[in-house]
């Protein structure tokens, strides 16, 4: 269960307590006695720690000291992982609820602070026999009595005022910070949810049908084609990789437009949705398929961005298209040197049928130009090139007509720490695609994997473009502060901020 953040202004009994503070010299009176406050200095200066728990044994005070970094980008950073930490403690004491103190106006920080506590809280038990929740904090709640948070009080009673919150990352018109942090932190929780599923749950229909649901609870359109759509449409790279499968692929569809929306163009989200990858004929060695049910960690992220986007009832246009299927070896199988005629009419010769996610996206992204977007951004777990070279601590991204799109988006994977390195789109690397016997082939050479499996997939666009191969960030194999171990739901953040500050440009 997520851990709700609110607001508060009355003064209560308090079981647990955080206090937000940039010095120690600016701890509130009265609530420690003299040989408490020693401690605490001598807890920071000396032994230079941010976070100074103190156990009163009928609760728990945690003070954590704002690190002095000059970029705002760090502070939130170390914010979220401080309140990871805290959270961690609380959830070891079977605290259920925690109550942050923004005693000198830090509002940034302090909801960092709490988003981080709530996002490292996550837990899938779906499989557990018995229950075995580790993590049992339920409520966050902020109390903030001079700072810009307490202003919001109004904004969550009367949305029609129109008002822009300059509070970072979590500004828009008219939605109170509250409501976007736990519409936000529900949507990656989803997302991990959907990563996390096994693939004898998780198949391309029943992704297709989380969606649907997923559509009813925020209001957006859902559409989801079956095989047949998919032959008449002639998706020739989905209903390839899907050919050694038993289970039928599904392309869904997720459109929110509101009629206050201010781009008539929409922002066009795509996913790889490759519910588990064996490989196909390429067979993939054991440890490699390990965790192959996260090959859909793309298109679950798109999934819930367009639904936290319409949950928050942002006025941006944007759709989500998500082509799913798993890649098996089974006897109707493609195999290396079969050709396949895609959406667009191009041929692909297939070299390697473990480079399929591609072939899923190739589609979907010709079937993209019907909308004549403003701008597409794909997100796929695409090649193990990107994970050996930039590692799980950032994706690796390429774009097309869309350079200062990119840079926007990659300030807002700095704001939110789902960060991007860019990767060149240069044109000789298209020659590594060459083929004799079609119009191109789905793999290189194997130098600049990921960069080549970008030219691949540009080939399917004709409008502005961003590629975000997230094969590193998207699940991990051990816990990274408030991203736990397995999915992440990384993406959901990042796009996001990016579709706020769409409004606020």
């Amino acid at each position: 269960m997520l851990p709700k953040i609110s607001i508060t202004n009355r003064s209560q009994q308090i079981e647990h307590l955080v206090l937000v503070v940039k010095s120690l010299k600016s701890l509130p009176e009265g609530v420690f006695t003299a040989s408490e406050l020693t401690f605490i200095r001598q807890q920071h200066k000396e032994l230079k720690k941010d976070i100074i728990p103190y156990n009163r044994l009928e609760n728990w005070i945690f003070i954590y000291v704002i690190k002095d970094e000059q970029s705002l980008n760090k502070r939130l950073e170390d914010s979220r992982k401080a309140g990871n930490t805290v959270g961690g403690l609380l959830n070891a004491q079977k605290a259920e609820k925690v109550v942050i103190f923004d005693h000198e106006d830090n509002p940034a920080e302090t909801l960092a602070f709490a988003e981080g506590m709530a996002l490292g809280s996550y837990q899938f038990l779906k499989y557990k026999s018995k229950d075995d929740r580790k993590n049992t904090l339920r409520k966050i709640e902020i109390y903030s009595a001079k700072s810009e948070i307490a202003k919001m009080r109004d904004s969550e009673i009367n949305n029609s005022n129109n008002t822009e919150l300059e509070i970072s990352p979590f500004r828009h018109f008219a939605i109170s910070p509250f409501n976007t942090i736990n519409i936000v932190n529900e949507a990656v929780y989803k997302c991990r949810d959907l990563i996390n599923e096994p693939a004898s749950y998780l198949t391309a229909t029943v992704f297709a049908k989380e969606v649907e649901k997923l559509g009813k609870d925020c209001g957006a359109k859902v559409e989801v084609m079956n095989k047949k759509k998919l032959e008449a449409l002639q998706m020739g790279g989905i209903l390839g990789v899907n050919k050694g499968s038993h289970e039928p692929p599904t392309f869904t569809v997720m459109e929110w437009k509101p009629a206050d929306a201010v781009n008539t163009k929409p922002l066009v989200f795509v996913g790889k949705g490759v519910v588990f990858d064996s490989g196909g004929m390429n067979l993939k060695p054991g440890e490699s398929m390990l965790n192959m049910k996260d090959d859909m960690s793309g298109a679950a992220a798109a999934a819930l961005a367009v639904y936290a986007i319409a949950k928050a009832k942002l006025p941006v246009y944007v759709v989500g298209l998500m082509p799913a299927t798993d890649n098996r070896p089974g006897t109707k199988a493609i195999v290396p040197g079969d050709i396949l005629k895609m959406h667009n009419g191009m041929t692909v010769e297939v070299l390697n049928t473990d480079a399929e996610g591609r072939l899923l996206l190739a589609d979907a992204l010709s079937y993209a130009k019907k909308y004549k977007p403003e701008l597409v951004i794909d997100m796929a777990t695409l090649t193990g090139a990107a994970v050996r070279a930039i590692g799980k601590i950032a994706c690796a991204g390429m774009q097309v007509k869309a350079a200062e799109e990119f840079l926007e988006l990659t300030d807002c994977g700095f704001s939110t720490n789902e960060r991007i390195v860019e990767l060149p789109m240069w044109d000789e690397y298209a020659d590594f695609l060459k083929s004799e016997l079609a119009d191109m082939k789905n793999i290189g050479p194997g130098d600049a994997g990921t960069i080549t499996a970008g030219k691949f997939l540009e080939k399917f666009t004709d409008y502005p473009y961003i590629h975000l191969d997230i094969a590193g960030p998207a699940f991990l194999d051990k816990a990274d502060s408030y991203r736990g171990i397995g999915g992440t739901g990384f993406g959901v953040r990042l796009l996001f901020e990016f579709a706020v500050r769409k409004i606020n440009e």
